[in-house]
């Protein structure tokens, strides 16, 4: 993944975006949801998806507020 984002940064893609993009690929998939529900509930599951989602667009709009 690291390839592809510096990749795109350097095609003029903002550090923020990179990042968020970079974190959500590894911590936002598929294969984890589906091991995730063997152990949670699906309310769990969407409230660790919704605060994960959300922290990561936070860390990437203020990375890019920043830099």
């Amino acid at each position: 993944m690291i390839p592809v984002v510096e990749s795109l940064i350097g095609k003029g893609l903002p550090i923020g975006t990179g990042l968020a993009f970079m974190m959500s690929v590894a911590a936002l998939s598929l294969p984890q949801f589906m091991i995730l529900s063997k152990v949670m509930r699906k309310e769990l599951i969407a409230s660790f998806a919704v605060t994960l989602g959300s922290g990561i667009l936070f860390i990437g709009l203020l990375f890019n507020a920043v830099i």
